[in-house]
């Protein structure tokens, strides 16, 4: 038989909120011969709370939403990994909506959810979100948020940031230092990842190093292998290039694949760079050099800031910033003074 809160209490000989309450940690005040009465009743009948009953006890769903602009992009996939790693041993489920990248859809699910008593709210962004639903208006008056926005809307505290520069200079250097002065570049067109920094840093690097920018070097596509994979076409009618910088690893199996159907080798005839570090990366032929970037530990730490924004209300949320590293491994050739 599936048991109730009530029957556990009737069965102990105690009430509904003592149960309650020693079933959340909030039991102190009782007697460890009552808790001990309550606990061997829910392990014997291997009770699981029915957290949308407890909820009108204890105003807790152990629920929380999360919105994604692309559940089928790898570094939300490791994200949401990230998020589910500290929810789950707490009790919490995701409730998982996909914007796919548009600020209607967004709106709509931060509606929907604030309706469906879930205790907190994940959303990953690409936009500046609209006065109305910004982190100081009264929408999330009783609703706590955390956003993984790349910085991206103005505030003080709960900002998520990767040293995304840092590892696109430190990417682009490690190029000029193999002696690679034609350097390409992929990166987005649109979306979640505006990849200013990174497109900052491969600029620097170049400056830095005594080598001009050139435009027709960088080429925009999708953040995915298919954009990586045309632009990338484009990128290799300029002969001259000995390396290609990628906005992010999906990119760079795209850019594998073009780089094949020119006729060329990597590394021998061009080398090239990821960023994200998937695990995937791993297994492309060569091995993919590339910047890691932490993926499962911003949505770890997310998920941490949410359920203390929820459990303590009155402190503040910390700033958490990520650091990258240059994975180095075999898409990668030294040159010569040629």
């Amino acid at each position: 038989m599936k048991l109730t809160i009530r029957d556990i209490a009737e069965m102990a000989g105690v009430s509904v909120t003592t149960v309650s309450q020693i079933l959340n940690n909030k039991g102190s005040r009782f007697s460890d011969k009552t808790r001990k009465k309550v606990l061997s009743i829910v392990n014997e009948y291997h009770y699981k709370p029915d957290y949308f009953a407890s909820n009108v006890i204890n105003r807790h769903s152990k629920t929380i939403g999360m919105i994604v602009p692309d559940v089928t992009d790898f570094f939300f996939s490791k994200l949401i990994e990230g998020v589910e790693s500290y929810l789950n041993p707490l009790g919490y489920v995701i409730m998982l909506c996909n914007s796919r990248h548009s600020q209607e859809n967004e709106i709509k699910y931060l509606e929907e959810l604030s309706h469906r008593s879930v205790d907190g709210i994940l959303l990953a962004t690409p936009h500046v979100l609209p006065d109305e639903y910004s982190l100081d208006s009264g929408f999330y008056q009783n609703m706590p948020i955390i956003l993984i926005d790349r910085g991206l809307n103005t505030r003080d505290n709960g900002r998520l940031l990767v040293k995304e520069y840092e590892g696109a200079y430190r990417a682009v250097s490690f190029f000029i230092e193999n002696g690679h002065k034609k350097i390409g570049m992929l990166k987005e067109t649109t979306g979640y990842y505006q990849l200013e920094e990174r497109f900052n840093g491969y600029r620097h690097a170049l400056k830095d190093h005594g080598i001009p920018f050139s435009g027709k070097y960088v080429e925009q596509g999708e953040l995915n292998v298919q954009g990586g994979y045309e632009a990338s076409k484009k990128l290799l009618k300029h002969k001259d290039l000995t390396a290609i910088f990628c906005g992010n690893d999906a990119m760079a199996i795209g850019c594998y694949q073009a780089i094949d159907e020119v006729g060329k080798k990597i590394p021998e005839d061009i080398s090239v760079i990821g960023f994200d570090g998937l695990k995937l990366s791993e297994y492309m032929i060569p091995k993919l050099t590339t910047v890691k970037q932490p993926s499962s530990d911003i949505g770890f730490y997310a998920a941490r800031f949410l359920i203390d924004a929820i459990e303590f209300p009155q402190r503040k949320v910390p700033n958490k910033v990520f650091e990258t590293k240059l994975i180095i491994r075999e898409s990668i050739k030294v040159l010569t003074n040629e």
